[in-house]
């Protein structure tokens, strides 16, 4: 297809990884950050344009620029726990952010939308695997935004005409098998950066929220997706829209559930270093096992992750974080 494509928080961690992706697949990726979180040495396929998806007035200065065919939208608040301490952050930026966004692609008659949504907008579910038609029952805000913002692209579609991928992911980790982008938040909440910090020395001892979960060994399993197999499932959601695809949810996984004991695990065979951890009390709402049922990702958009076992998840990661601790 080709053309430009807008990139909301085209400089964070899947953001990068779906710019990468589209410059690859001959798309111009236009990276809209505000830099709140992103990584300004992150925008290397395309240019960049500084603003918050809340100001309509800027939006339409690029919209006007660079006349996108399409936008994939990454851009938002992403700790559950912080919205919880403070849902209207959420609410104004994941929802009102978006909102802001999907007004100014009417107005410019952009009709095509790829959405960073999240696993999270179906809470604690009521079978495992889980496919895309379970209920979506979000247990905390970031969840409830991601939903919202859902419920409205379907409306934009019926009021506009605008076709949406709404790409529900799981756990995304990893880093580009070249190194040249990883994970890098700040604060970092996700388990795999943390081990790996464990390992060097960078933090104390991880801590294992929990080891008395109904699971084989009884810690949490969740279902883990190298972030370049998330960023090219993006572009074939493009791919999907261009072919005059409707709005439709996928679910971006595996399919395979790995426990925490079986991530510290992987880092000891992948590092040579055991994980320094200690057991600390479940989190609230952690569901035991979250894994997703992939099919229609693989049927309807025809994808299929190459990268996504743990210890190349893994690899990958410990590579970048090597080169990182080396500036």
């Amino acid at each position: 297809m080709g053309g430009t494509v807008l990139v909301t928080g085209g400089a964070g961690y899947v953001g990068a990884h779906g710019c990468k992706a589209l410059s690859q697949a001959g798309y111009l990726p236009v990276v809209y950050d505000n830099f709140v979180h992103g990584h300004e040495e992150a925008v290397r396929w395309g240019p960049l344009e500084r603003g918050d998806t809340a100001d309509r007035a800027r939006l339409d200065e690029v919209f006007e620029r660079h006349r996108p065919v399409a936008v994939m939208h990454f851009a938002a608040f992403t700790a559950v726990g912080e919205s919880v301490a403070d849902p209207g952050k959420y609410y104004r930026n994941n929802v009102g952010g978006t909102l802001a966004l999907l007004e100014t692609m009417a107005a410019h008659k952009v009709r095509r939308f790829v959405f960073s949504s999240t696993a999270a907008t179906y809470g604690l579910p009521d079978q495992v695997p889980i496919t895309e038609d379970q209920p979506t029952r979000p247990i905390n805000p970031y969840g409830h935004s991601k939903q919202m913002v859902e419920q409205m692209l379907l409306d934009f579609e019926a009021a506009h005409g605008i076709s949406s991928a709404m790409m529900r992911y799981f756990n995304a980790a990893g880093a580009s098998p070249d190194g040249d982008i990883g994970e890098d938040h700040d604060p970092e909440t996700h388990l795999i950066p943390l081990a790996l910090d464990a390992v060097t020395g960078r933090r104390p001892a991880l801590t294992l929220f929990g080891d008395d979960y109904p699971t084989p060994d009884g810690t949490c399993v969740r279902d883990y997706i190298h972030v370049g197999d998330l960023a090219d499932a993006h572009v074939l959601a493009l791919d999907y829209l261009a072919a005059g695809g409707a709005t439709r949810a996928f679910n971006l996984g595996t399919g395979t559930g790995v426990s925490v004991r079986e991530i510290l695990e992987s880092v000891r065979r992948v590092t040579g270093h055991e994980v320094p951890h200690v057991v600390g009390p479940r989190r609230a709402g952690d569901p035991p096992v979250l894994v997703a049922d992939p099919s229609r990702a693989r049927a309807e958009l025809g994808w299929s992750p190459r990268l996504s076992d743990i210890d190349t998840i893994v690899a990958t990661a410990w590579a970048w974080h090597q080169r990182r601790g080396n500036g």
